[in-house]
């Protein structure tokens, strides 16, 4: 009985070991002279990689797998064994007439394997797939394959497997199936821009970044505040309003040199910034910081002996009364800032104007060498640099309007590398990458295949899309929400209301990232024409047409805005139509709004209370969904400028506004309503705590449009006039109508 049980024991010690443990399944086996006698192995398993060889130490033929380093004492069967999910071979199925030349150890597996099938099994039949695994399978992502499916299509080559589906967004927020009614004449290709190109793209980020910081470091070494939010970004609209250079985005042939919203904010902020408060302390501490500020900084400046006088005598004056008084209420604190802004406000300004000056005048000629810096570069890269052309005649044949067309030809362009995470689509070169979600990837795709010409094997779409992503980001800013309302849109449900009451299918302000029809004007003709841009409104003059106009919130572009408008409507005979978007402000009222409000072609006026609607954000190409709208916090008003044709086929009829409105209303119930990018949110009953002049500066940090961030200038270029920028009221008559 010990006898039979040792030789059990053996038997199975040996099974274990040869196929694993065997110097012969350390390298690859070698066969003695006495396999090779033993009949062969049928084709499709010596094609599968199996050999059959002998073992020394057993003195018995076994089997191995070259492919696998597998190795079997029994027969193999094709197609019944799977190395990842039964590496032992214990489910592989036994050869015909192979259980009497089995030894102990095989019986012994045989017993385990039909006791496997108890209710303590843990083993499960292998499920193969009936149909393979595609790209368009539901779950699985159409633009890569897993090694896993690679291997399921290759195992059943007779099936033939469908094309990848195209990625189809969730939700759609544009509409590039609306045809155009928007007529110009023909222009010649545009002389003057040049072709982007990753490596000038990646060098223009590079100084800008560079341009910032010295703004950043001028702002505090020279008056000791950090740069006003997002007035570097205001900048930059307002110099493009009057620039004539050749950057698409650095000014470098402005006049005048100083920046009137750049001094404006700087100075709005000195000797210090005042923020929105809401509890009694906080008053009474930036009531102290401001008196402690303005008599530093008047005793530090070459003031005249009557500024200095007047200073230190109102800033000792609220000292004294800040340590005698301890009972005031906020309501007090905050009165009492207000009257010393008054008394002190025209002195400060008046130490700090050369000093601001300068910080404006440096920044712009660091702009204007670094304009001049990119052009010789970009130049170099062309193969066919432009020569000089004399204008071309304007033509008089009239046409549905077109893109940008570029007189230069493009280059041959750098690989730019693709990869998706998650819902992100991820475009990197030399290191730098940037982002954009799948849907607005998808939706580029459209735009490049209706817009460009030049292009139709796609060589160089992603160079073009990476320069477009960057050139958006630059101008944003890196700052957490910085520049989202730079590219603020209206609501899917207004536009839909826009297209079929009022026919408006053209948009004045947009860029391909935030359009919602495939006609539209942006910012960066060079770019974005590729993508469908028709170039910067103000240099776009349509014959007839209906066009939507959400401005970007600068005073001087509105302005020029309207400007533009009264030109181009009093020009044309053919039905034209503006219906315009913009911030009701009334304390005080914006010069663009009083303009439109007087002019002879408005039709009608509406106004949108604050709070009661929402903005598509200027980051929704990158945001999460619940961030894609938020509230505005100030009244929108919608202005009708028509001509008289323009007004007999597109007039806003009672019945058209209550479109409107309803679509207004419609999309402020979304539940995924958020309040406005930026710090805290303000109830309306703590949002004008804040001095007045102040006001629209810091509603900047809190307003929701999309283009609300610039807003904040604006209401300061109307209440400081040179002089500190101070207000006449009160805060607590600062309250809004809402």
């Amino acid at each position: 009985m010990s006898n039979d049980s040792q030789g059990l024991v053996k038997g199975e010690a040996a099974m274990m070991l040869a196929p694993s443990g065997s110097a012969s399944s350390q390298g690859p086996p070698l066969s003695p002279s006495t396999a090779s006698k033993a009949p062969e192995l049928p084709d499709e398993l010596v094609q599968a990689g199996w050999s059959k060889c002998w073992s020394r130490r057993e003195n018995r033929p076994y089997y191995f797998n070259r492919f696998t380093n597998q190795s079997l004492w029994e027969v193999p069967v094709l197609g019944q064994h799977d190395v990842i999910s039964d590496p032992l071979g214990l489910n592989a199925a036994p050869a015909e007439g192979g259980d009497s030349n089995l030894g102990n150890g095989q019986r012994k597996r045989r017993s385990s394997e039909e006791q496997g099938g108890g209710p303590n099994s843990f083993k499960r039949a292998k499920v193969e797939p009936t149909t393979p695994i595609s790209p368009s399978t539901p779950g699985v992502k159409p633009w890569s394959s897993a090694p896993e499916d690679k291997q399921a299509q290759s195992a059943t080559p007779t099936t033939p497997s469908p094309a990848p589906a195209p990625y189809r967004p969730a939700v759609i927020y544009w509409d590039l199936d609306v045809q155009t009614n928007a007529v110009i004449r023909e222009q010649a290709p545009a002389s003057h821009h040049l072709p982007p190109h990753p490596e000038i793209e990646l060098q223009r980020a590079q100084l800008v970044t560079k341009l910032r910081q010295h703004y950043h470091e001028l702002c505090h070494q020279r008056e000791g505040i950090d740069p006003p939010r997002e007035s570097f970004n205001r900048w930059l609209l307002e110099r493009k309003v009057i620039d004539k250079g050749h950057d698409p985005l650095l000014p470098s042939d402005c006049d005048p040199v100083i920046s009137p919203s750049m001094f404006r904010e700087v100075m709005n902020d000195i000797p210090i910034r005042l923020s929105r408060i809401k509890y009694k302390e906080e008053a009474r501490k930036l009531l102290f910081k401001y008196a402690e500020a303005a008599k530093k900084m008047i005793d530090s400046r070459n003031a005249s002996p009557e500024s200095r006088k007047v200073v230190k005598w109102n800033a000792e004056d609220t000292m004294n009364w800040l340590r005698r008084d301890h009972s005031a209420s906020k309501e007090d604190y905050m009165d009492r800032l207000e009257h010393l802004r008054q008394q002190c406000g025209p002195h400060v300004a008046a130490v700090a104007k050369d000093s601001v000056e300068g910080i404006c005048s440096k920044i712009y000629q660091l702009s204007a060498e670094y304009s001049r810096r990119l052009r010789q570069t970009h130049l170099s890269l062309l193969q066919d640099p432009p020569t000089e052309a004399c204008a071309s005649p304007p033509q008089s044949r009239l046409v549905y309007c077109y893109p940008v067309r570029l007189a230069i030809p493009s280059p041959p362009l750098p690989r730019v590398e693709l990869h998706f995470e998650n819902d992100m689509a991820c475009l990197r070169f030399r290191g730098e990458m940037v982002k954009v979600n799948r849907g607005h990837f998808s939706k580029l795709e459209l735009l490049y295949r209706y817009s460009c010409i030049d292009d139709p094997r796609f060589d160089k779409f992603l160079s073009r899309v990476w320069c477009l992503l960057k050139r958006y980001q630059v101008m944003f800013g890196s700052g957490a929400n910085e520049g989202s309302g730079l590219q603020g849109a209206l609501p899917v449900l207004v536009f839909e209301t826009l297209n079929r009451q009022f026919g408006v299918s053209f948009e004045c302000f947009a860029s391909p990232l935030n359009c919602y029809f495939k006609q539209f004007c942006s910012a960066f003709p060079d770019t974005d024409g590729f993508f469908g841009s028709r170039g910067p409104f103000l240099s776009f003059c349509p014959v007839s047409g209906s066009f939507e106009a959400n401005p970007p919130f600068c005073e001087e572009l509105m302005d020029a805005m309207v400007t533009h408008f009264e030109d181009l409507l009093d020009q044309s005979s053919e039905p034209l139509s503006f219906i315009v978007f913009v911030p009701e402000w009334r304390d005080p009222v914006t010069p663009a709004l009083t303009r439109m409000e007087g002019s002879r072609f408005l039709r009608h006026q509406l106004s949108i209370p604050a709070y009661e609607h929402e903005y598509r954000s200027g980051s929704q190409h990158i945001c999460k969904r619940d961030e894609m709208y938020y509230r505005a916090v100030h009244g929108t008003a919608v202005l009708f400028l028509q001509n008289d044709a323009g007004f007999a086929k597109w007039a806003p009829t009672p019945e058209r506004l209550a479109e409107l409105t309803a679509a207004y209303r419609a999309s402020s119930t979304r539940i995924s309503s958020l309040s406005s990018p930026g710090p805290a949110h303000i109830s309306p009953g703590d949002r004008d705590s804040a001095p007045k002049t102040s006001d629209r500066t810091q509603s900047n940090v809190l307003s929701p449009s999309g283009h609300d961030d610039n807003n904040n200038n604006n209401n300061n270029s109307s209440s400081s006039s040179g002089d500190s920028g101070s207000s006449s009221s009160s805060p607590r008559d600062k309250v809004s109508t809402v």
